[in-house]
This record gives C-alpha cells, sequence and structure tokens, in this order.
C-alpha cells in the first residue's frame, strides 16, 4: 500500500561469502490480488507472459555477489489485497536449529513517528513453509504456516475465502473525497459473515489498471488465514490512517533487524521483527509440525482493509535471508520421531504411535523408530509424551 523508492536497495556486508548463499536464488511463484502497486512493482507492459513477470519479481527479490559485496535485493515487490502471494527459495534447504531464527524476510513497514512504538505502517503478511518431500523440486508438497502472535486470536478468521472479480475500465468512476476515483471498482464477495463483500479502491495518483495484466480470468480467488483489521482513522476525518502492529510472525509488519546486512540505520533495539522460525509450524488444524529442514517459502498478504485514501492494506516483500546458511542439514537418521520416515515429525507419527500402544499396529513394522523414549524397549505411554515433547520443542 504504502509508496516505494525505486531506487536501487542494495544490501552489503563485510562478512566473508558463505558456501551457500544466504539470499533468495529462485523465484517460482507470484500471483498477487489486485491493489494499487499491482502491475506497477514489478512493472507489467503490454504482451508481457507471467514468465516475463517472474523474471523481473527475480530481479527485485533474488540476490546476487558484486566484488566483495553481498547484495541481497535490488528492490521490492508488493502483493496487492488480502491472498496475494509471492513463493521463494534458497539454493540449499533451510535447515531448523531449535530455539533460532531460521530466516528473516524483509518488509518497508515504518513506525507512525519516533515516540510511537505502537504502530506506524504495517502491512503483515503471513509466512508459510514447505518441503521437498516428492524430490520433484517444485513447491507442490503441503504447506504449513508458521503461526504468528495472532493465530490464536479470536478475531483472526481461519479457511477464510475472497474471490475478486475483474472490472470494467470503462465505466465512469465514483468520485469519492480526497484521491479516491472509484470506491467500487474491483468487487470482492469472502465467508465472513461481517464482511460478506467490498470493494478495492481506485485512487487517483494510481491509475493503472489494478488487475494482474497477465491473467485472463474474470475471477481471482484466495484462501487461507485473516488477521484482524489492524487500521485506524486516528483524525477521525480520514487524513490520518495508523496501522497498529502485530506481535511477532509477520512480514512487513514491525521494523526488520538486518543481521548485519545493511538494509537499515537501525541498531538491534525492541519490538523488531526479529525474523522467522521453522519450528513455529502448523498443520492445517493447527497442530505442531516439527520440520528438520524447508524447501519453499511462501508469502501471501494477511489483511483485508482498506484505509481511505491510502488504499488497500498491501503487504510489500523486499528480499529475504537464511540466517545461518551453513547449518548441517540434520542426518535422517537421527531425525528422532520421525516414525513413518517421511522427514517430518507430526500428527501423522503420533496416530501410529497410539495405534501401536492400543495394539491396533506393530512397532516391527517402524523398526527402532518408534522407540522414541531412550529408557526401555517397550512403545508405551513414556514414548508418545516424548513424541509430544519433541513436535512442541521441548
Amino acid at each position: 500500500m504504502k509508496k516505494i523508492a525505486l531506487a536501487l536497495l542494495l544490501f552489503t556486508t563485510l562478512s566473508a561469502v558463505a558456501q551457500n548463499k544466504p539470499y533468495i536464488t529462485k523465484i517460482y511463484d507470484f500471483c498477487p490480488a489486485p491493489g494499487q502497486f499491482v502491475n506497477e512493482l514489478p512493472e507489467w507492459y503490454e504482451g508481457d507472459t507471467k514468465a516475463d513477470v517472474l523474471q523481473r519479481v527475480a530481479e527485485s527479490l533474488c540476490g546476487y555477489e558484486k566484488g566483495a559485496r553481498t547484495i541481497i535485493a535490488d528492490g521490492g515487490i508488493s502483493l496487492g489485497a488480502y491472498g496475494g502471494y509471492v513463493v521463494f527459495g534458497f539454493d540449499h534447504p533451510v535447515v531448523n536449529l531449535p530455539g533460532e531464527y531460521d530466516f528473516q524476510i524483509f518488509g518497508n513497514s515504518f513506525q507512525a513517528d519516533s515516540s510511537s512504538t505502537a504502530g506506524g505502517s504495517s502491512e503483515p503478511g503471513i509466512v508459510l513453509v514447505s518441503r521437498d518431500v516428492n524430490g520433484n523440486g517444485l513447491p507442490d508438497d503441503p504447506w504449513y504456516e508458521l503461526a504468528g502472535s495472532e493465530y490464536g486470536n479470536t478475531a483472526t478468521q481461519h479457511n477464510y475465502h475472497v474471490t475478486y472479480y475483474r472490472p470494467d475500465e470503462n465505466k465512469t468512476p465514483t468520485p469519492q473525497p480526497p484521491f479516491i476515483t472509484d470506491d467500487s471498482y474491483i468487487k470482492y464477495t469472502c465467508n465472513n459473515p461481517e464482511q460478506p463483500s467490498g470493494y478495492i479502491n481506485h485512487l487517483s495518483f494510481h491509475t493503472q489498471s489494478y488487475w494482474p495484466g497477465w491473467l485472463d480470468t474474470d475471477t481471482l480467488g484466495f484462501s487461507g488465514t485473516r488477521l484482524p483489521d489492524n487500521a485506524s482513522d486516528e483524525s477521525g476525518r480520514g487524513t490520518y490512517w495508523v496501522q497498529r502492529f502485530y506481535g511477532w510472525g509477520y512480514v512487513d509488519n514491525r521494523l526488520d533487524y538486518d543481521y548485519g546486512y545493511g538494509v537499515n540505520d537501525k541498531p538491534l533495539q525492541n519490538g523488531m521483527n526479529l525474523g522467522f522460525k521453522i519450528e513455529w509450524a502448523v498443520d492445517a488444524e493447527g497442530n505442531r509440525v516439527n520440520l528438520p529442514t524447508v524447501d519453499f517459502i511462501k508469502v501471501y498478504n494477511a489483511v483485508q482493509q482498506s484505509c481511505g485514501w491510502l488504499g488497500e492494506t498491501s503487504t510489500e516483500v523486499m528480499g529475504a535471508i537464511d540466517i545461518h546458511p551453513d547449518a548441517v542439514v540434520p542426518d535422517p537418521s537421527e531425525l528422532k520421531g520421525d516414525i513413518n520416515n517421511d522427514r517430518q515429525i507430526d500428527v501423522a507419527d503420533m496416530n501410529i504411535l497410539i495405534n501401536i500402544i492400543l495394539g491396533n499396529d506393530s512397532a516391527e513394522n517402524y523398526g527402532s523408530r518408534a522407540l522414541i523414549n531412550d529408557n526401555d524397549t517397550v512403545v508405551d505411554v513414556a514414548d508418545l509424551n516424548e513424541l509430544l515433547n519433541i513436535m512442541l520443542g521441548k
């Protein structure tokens, strides 16, 4: 939603170059929801295909080496309104180091003023992670949400669905006060009973089409978790909007700590986004999932709200780093709790253990993998408790 300077964002470090690159190297997918920066960040030109757009996303978000410097990103992209997303990866799996932040994703959030740490510009995006289980190098395996501070908020809506409808670009706009030329530009419907439909406004200072130019569909749908609205009009006249910060776990939500890569000139301070932990991963039912590594990362805009003349809230992504790019990938034989040997620890392993304890399955089918508790050679409740501790990161 925010205006973004198009000057190159050169992020540098004087540290030695890691064997694994710390920056994004691959863009797998990009699909923004309608919004005021769509077709601008990145740019789309008449006749461009999705492949052309993905190449521009890569030019904005993928890093590279320039002499002794590590360039984390050359720009940024906007995800549009709720649901718009980007999928990217590194040149290596990101390792889950228990208790530590594993990667950082940069946005362009800022405080309203130097005296306020409660809010300013916060356009939170949810992070999903996935492993290349089938080994085909594509992000077509199960996704797991990193459960941030608002995951359990009663106002957060899980399983939110929204459909946007292609606008008539030739209709006569409905004029509204300041900077809004059409308050009924792009319609959407959703499964939120308190707001079953709404519109993406067309603003006078962004006159291009807000519908992704490379798509020929008449509708565009997204699903996921919707966070509560975080914006308020502090002026009472529609002139001064503030978006409050959420606690942690979201992209473009707070000022980002840059881990020495020169992303900003702010020292480490309270309230900064310190990054993301793979151990926050949960499945579709909210159960913790223990992933030793992840291969794919997805960010999508998690808020559906309009802020008057500022337009829709839209997450911006400005690059990412693996905080520990040379971490050693765990040996599969050392992944305690992975009973079904799928390289992750989740409810499926728990169900197997329960069935063994109840006599509905045999521990012999899983070798020594069902013996989670090292103190004996019998599969029992002690093994189940140990597995639960592993899943909860204890």
